[in-house]
């Protein structure tokens, strides 16, 4: 059974992931753009550097062929942002990346980019689903034949218009000003060139770390985290850096080591880059986050006289809430975010080089800005665990978390509970926690930010302790 997650399909390679399916997938692709007299325009296909992604990416080309459906293909992999961009600038009704994004060396999937480039809305998938596991008559073509019929076209420098895009809304010219030195970990993924090409075009000094392919990451996850980041920070200090930045496989995801070595979690910059965007740049407007990342966001918004807006896990609600409200940003803890104007998904090369026009145009230090932060609104602490489980476990854990909505002795009672997305429990004191499942991958990810460390370590023990975990 293939399903699809807040993040595509995702499935382990060689036990789901393999080219009977994948070829599945395309066909029902290709059925549903057929079906809604979409086939005029071309898929954009792209890839990241993991195992399996760039035959994948032939093998549905070579299906969307057969089908009459064009391609543009490339000769490189690329980051998911690119892919995006593309689809919204050519108003294409399709793209796909071929990504497992943040998830180990094992995994691989498909993301589905609609119009506008968005993510694919649960309407579109769920319909996807159907069409796939309904197929049995998938058609196919030799890529040679497809190029040679001009159904395949590989594409000419697809980089160049998302590079100028981002170039042409950050302040180059404050950051040749001060001329920082980054370390970059690309952690093997596919946003290398991007990102590099735009700090060395605003006259940064830019060295890297972990910039080869490896489809096994180094035996790392390739996911921005503190854990992940901890040779980045020692090389950050040691070698006197500005600032580390990393980003995650398919290049949607950021994290950052400042000069001091201090990491700064996916919460923190998107405090910080929304209070620079608002105060620095003028950008005024409210702001927008799922519901498992901090309520700082929500007080420094309210000193701004601004909303902050809550939405499930998965991007596509942030992506249409920003919309919905023009909001100046939206992200999640998890890393990703996106800014008013630009693509309707994730990225991590703008957020990047945002991140970096911010340091140079205020001349400050990420840890001295959050320590402003925290003397004005008190400290926030965020917590996560993620726990795996087994098919029959789950049966017996959704009883308990959303038939029988049992809540653990949490040692004081929340004020609210939400069921939107997983079970959310708020407290009086602006504390919360998270229980609920992952769209990716089979684990339960809970979620604590409290006044303290050892709040939100409390909040994970009292669920874990309910659900014998």
């Amino acid at each position: 059974m293939i399903c699809f997650g807040t993040g595509g399909w995702r499935a382990e390679i060689g036990k789901d992931f393999y080219m009977d399916n994948i070829r599945l997938v395309a066909q029902g692709l290709a059925n549903t753009l057929l079906a809604d007299g979409k086939s005029d325009k071309p898929v954009v296909i792209g890839y990241d550097r993991r195992f399996l992604s760039a035959e994948a990416a032939t093998w549905m080309a070579e299906v969307l062929a057969a089908n009459g459906i064009g391609v543009w293909f490339m000769r490189r992999s690329v980051p998911t942002p690119l892919v995006m961009y593309l689809v919204k600038q050519h108003g294409l009704h399709r793209g796909v990346e071929i990504t497992a994004s943040h998830n180990p060396s094992n995994y691989n999937g498909v993301k589905i980019i609609v119009e506008e480039g968005r993510d694919a809305p649960l309407t579109v998938t769920e319909r996807l689903e159907r069409e796939i596991n309904a197929s049995s008559d998938v058609k196919t073509m030799p890529m040679p034949e497809a190029e040679e019929r001009g159904l395949v076209t590989y594409l000419k420098n697809p980089f160049n218009g998302f590079i100028d895009s981002i170039l042409n809304v950050i302040d180059t010219d404050a950051i040749r000003e001060r001329g920082p030195r980054i370390l970059f970990d690309s952690m093997h993924g596919s946003s290398t060139y991007p990102l590099t090409v735009i700090l060395n075009t605003a006259r940064c000094t830019v060295d890297q770390i972990h910039a080869d392919k490896d489809a096994y990451f180094g035996g790392m996850m390739p996911a921005p985290t503190e854990d992940t980041m901890a040779e980045l920070r020692n090389r950050v200090v040691y070698g006197g850096y500005d600032l580390g930045i990393a980003v995650d496989g398919d290049g949607d995801r950021l994290g950052v080591i400042d000069g001091t070595g201090r990491y700064i979690s996916a919460n923190e910059i998107l405090v910080l880059l929304y209070s620079y965007l608002h105060e620095v740049k003028g950008w005024k407007g409210p702001v927008v986050r799922n519901l498992s990342t901090t309520h700082l966001l929500d007080r420094v918004a309210e000193s701004f006289g601004e909303a902050c807006y809550e939405v499930p896990v998965g991007f596509k609600y942030i992506s249409s809430k920003i919309d919905e409200v023009d909001a100046v940003l939206g992200g999640e803890s998890s890393g990703g975010l996106t800014v008013r104007g630009h693509i309707h998904g994730k990225d991590s090369v703008y957020s990047s080089a945002l991140f970096v026009e911010m340091i140079c145009k205020t001349g400050r230090h990420p840890s001295e800005m959050i320590a402003a932060l925290e003397q004005k609104f008190g400290t926030y602490v965020m917590k996560e665990s993620n726990v795996s489980f087994s098919a029959p476990q789950r049966a017996a854990l959704e009883k308990v978390i959303f038939t029988d909505c049992a809540l653990p002795e949490f040692g004081t009672a929340p004020v609210k509970v939400s069921y939107l997305d997983g079970c959310k429990a708020y407290f009086a004191d602006d504390s919360f926690v998270v229980c609920r499942f992952s769209g990716t991958e089979p684990l339960l990810r809970i979620f604590a930010e409290g006044r303290s460390p050892g709040q939100a370590l409390s909040y994970i023990a009292a669920w874990k302790k309910l659900l014998n975990l």
